[in-house]
């Protein structure tokens, strides 16, 4: 069963349409730039993480069917890229691991403490 827009003619529906068809477009965006951030294996600090954090508008109401498909496919493509984000970071780690198996000797420790500063 399809949700119904907003009572109150044409008018608010299409306003309705609308408000939703400005989420989608900027979750849309977001996507994207986590994408491009994968792409160039860029690596955001979290201020930058959570900044892009996108978060839909209140009040928004029930998805409108038209855009069901839109929508749809927007969650899909949400989930390919956290697949992929974690399969970078998991060959990450591997790669870590390697050069840390290479290490002909332990990493420097520090010898001398400052107890000045």
């Amino acid at each position: 069963m399809t949700p119904a827009p907003p009572v109150g003619g044409a008018d608010e529906a299409g306003a309705w349409d609308g408000r939703w068809e400005q989420a989608l477009r900027e979750l849309e965006l977001d996507v994207a730039a986590a994408e491009r951030l994968l792409a160039a294996a860029h690596l955001p600090d979290v201020d930058e993480v959570t900044a892009r954090r996108w978060r839909p508008p209140a009040g928004l109401g029930p998805l409108p069917a038209p855009l069901r498909e839109r929508a749809q496919a927007l969650l899909d493509h949400q989930l390919d890229l956290a697949r992929r984000a974690a399969e970078a970071m998991t060959l990450a780690r591997r790669q870590l691991a390697a050069a840390d198996a290479l290490r002909t000797r332990p990493a420097a420790v520090p010898v001398f403490v400052d107890t000045q500063a």
